[in-house]
C-alpha cells in the first residue's frame, strides 16, 4: 500500500456534494482523412479491449489509522470507467460543453479507482471528444497534463495507441494486499514526512514575520485577507457550467513583449477584464480590486502522481478601467510574490502557504469562518504541448481544462497551452454565477483593449 501524503488527503477532506474535488480535461479531436463509417465503432472496441489498469489507475482507496492508503482494486470493472456516449443532433459545441458540465457535477465513487473517460461522437464537423476526469487526490494540473501527453503522439501513422489507463507507469509502485507490515512502513514513511515539515518551521515563521512587517509599507503586497466580498464568494451547489475558447498565443505574447510582460501577467490582466466587465453586467463589481489566487508548480522532477503546488496572490486590478494600469498592478503584485519565494525553498513554500492559508482551510472544511477570504477566483496556467498530436489517427485541435470550484469560491479558470494557442477553461457553480459564458466574450474584449492600448490595432 501507498500512503497518501497530506496536501493529497486534503483533497478527500475538503470534498462534499456541493464541492466534487476532481479535475478533468476536455480532448477534442478531428476524425482520420482515411475513416470509415465504422472508426467509432473500432476504437471504441479497441479501447474495452484493454481491461486491466495500470498504476495509479488500478488503485483505490483505503483507511488505516486514520490514514488514507491506495491499493490495488481486484475487482476492477472497467465498464464503470470507461463510458462510450453521443451528442443529440445537431451535436454542436453548446451540447458537447452541456454533456461536459452535467458530468463534472457528479462525485466518484470512492469504492472504485477515482477516474472516468467518456468517449463522446456525434460533434458536428467529423469530430469527436473525449472527457477525461481523476480526483484531485490522484494528481495535480501539471501531473494530469504529462500523462495525457504520454497517450499521445506525434505522428499521424501511428494507430492502436493505449488509451490511458493502460499505458505503463515510468516508475514502479509497489502494490498488493493490506497487512501489517505494510501499514506499519507506510505510517512510517508518513512520520518521516511530517518530520521534514517541522524542520521547515524556523524558516517559515521567520518568513512570516517579514511578510507582515512588509505589508505595512509595500503596496504591492497582497495580504491573505485583501480580498473584497464579491458574487463569485458565495455559497455553491454541486451544479456545474463549463465554457471553453481558444485563442492565439502570440496575441498575448505581442502585449506582453510591448509592456514588458510575461505571458501570464497578460493571461491575469486580461481575466480581471473579463471579471470587471462580467461583475458590471451583473451590478456587482466591488469597490476593491479582485484577488486571484494562482497554482505554482513546484515539481522538480518526472514523477506523474500527487500534488507539488504552492500559490501566489495576484491583484487583478478590476477596480480600474484602464488596462495598462491593469496590466501594471497584476505584474507588480506577481513579481513581489516570486521574489519571496526565490529565498525559500520547496519544502519552505508549501508550507508557508499552509500556513498563510490555514484560515481559508477551516472555512472550506467547516463553513465557520465565511469573513476569511484570501482570494476571490482561481486562476491557474498549466503548460501543455507545443506540437500538434494524435490520437489513433485523428488530430487533437483542442484541449479544455474542467476544473474545481470552492464553496465561496465559485469560479476557477484554468488553461492551457497548446499548438500555439491557449485553450482556456472556465468551471463555475451554475446557481451562483448566472450566464457565466459570456466570460469568454469578455475574455475577447480583455486581450484587444490591451492590443489597442500596445499599439497593435
Amino acid at each position: 500500500m501507498k500512503p497518501l501524503s497530506p496536501a493529497d488527503q486534503m483533497f478527500l477532506w475538503l470534498e462534499k456534494r456541493q464541492q466534487p474535488m476532481h479535475v478533468a480535461g476536455l480532448q477534442l479531436f478531428s476524425y482520420p482523412e482515411d475513416a470509415g463509417p465504422r472508426y467509432i465503432r473500432d476504437l471504441v472496441e479497441h479501447l474495452r479491449s484493454f481491461k486491466e489498469p495500470q498504476s495509479p489507475f488500478n488503485q483505490r482507496l483505503v483507511s488505516r489509522f486514520g490514514q488514507y492508503f491506495w491499493e490495488t482494486d481486484k475487482q476492477f470493472d472497467l465498464e464503470h470507467h470507461f463510458r462510450h456516449r453521443a451528442l443529440p443532433k445537431p451535436g454542436r459545441i453548446r451540447e458537447l460543453l452541456s454533456y461536459v458540465s452535467a458530468a463534472h457535477s457528479n462525485l466518484m465513487d470512492r469504492q472504485r479507482p477515482l477516474w472516468e473517460v467518456h468517449l463522446i461522437e456525434g460533434v458536428q464537423g467529423r469530430r469527436f471528444a473525449l472527457y477525461t476526469k481523476v480526483h484531485h487526490a490522484m494528481f495535480d494540473g501539471i501531473a494530469a497534463m504529462r500523462m495525457g501527453a504520454r497517450a499521445l503522439s506525434p505522428d499521424m501513422d501511428i494507430r492502436d495507441l493505449p488509451p490511458i489507463w493502460a499505458m505503463p507507469p515510468r516508475r514502479s509502485k509497489p502494490a498488493g494486499l493490506p497487512n501489517p507490515v505494510d501499514v506499519a512502513t507506510g505510517l512510517a514513511r508518513f512520520t518521516a514526512g511530517l518530520s521534514k515539515q517541522v524542520a521547515t518551521m524556523p524558516a517559515v515563521l521567520g518568513e512570516i514575520a517579514k511578510v507582515s512587517r512588509k505589508s505595512r509599507r509595500d503596496p504591492n503586497f497582497v495580504t491573505f485577507f485583501q480580498a473584497p466580498p464579491s458574487l463569485i464568494n458565495s455559497k455553491i451547489t454541486g451544479s456545474r457550467r463549463f465554457a471553453a475558447q481558444s485563442w492565439p498565443i502570440e496575441r498575448f505574447k505581442a502585449v506582453g513583449k510591448v509592456f514588458g510582460a510575461t505571458l501570464n501577467d497578460v493571461v491575469l490582466a486580461v481575466c480581471g477584464s473579463a471579471l470587471r466587465n462580467y461583475l458590471i453586467s451583473q451590478q456587482a463589481l466591488p469597490d476593491k480590486p479582485l484577488i486571484a489566487m494562482v497554482p505554482v508548480s513546484l515539481r522538480r522532477d518526472d514523477s506523474a502522481e500527487g500534488n507539488q503546488i504552492a500559490m501566489i496572490l495576484a491583484n487583478l486590478g478590476t477596480e480600474v478601467a484602464d488596462p495598462t494600469l491593469r496590466l501594471e498592478r497584476v505584474k507588480a503584485s506577481i513579481e513581489e510574490a516570486k521574489c519571496r519565494y526565490k529565498a525559500m525553498s520547496p519544502a519552505e513554500i508549501l508550507n508557508y502557504t499552509a500556513l498563510m492559508m490555514a484560515p481559508a482551510a477551516v472555512q472550506l472544511l467547516t463553513g465557520l469562518a465565511p469573513g476569511l477570504q484570501p482570494f476571490n477566483v482561481i486562476i491557474s496556467n498549466v503548460p501543455g504541448p507545443k506540437e500538434p498530436l494524435y490520437w489513433n489517427g485523428a488530430r487533437l485541435t483542442g484541449m479544455y481544462p474542467v476544473s474545481i470550484p470552492v464553496d465561496q469560491v465559485a469560479l476557477n479558470i484554468t488553461l492551457t497551452s497548446y499548438a500555439g494557442h491557449l485553450e482556456f477553461g472556465l468551471t463555475a457553480c451554475r446557481r451562483t454565477l448566472p450566464s457565466m459564458q459570456r466570460l469568454l466574450d469578455y475574455l475577447e474584449h480583455g486581450i484587444r483593449e490591451l492590443e489597442v492600448a500596445a499599439g497593435l490595432r
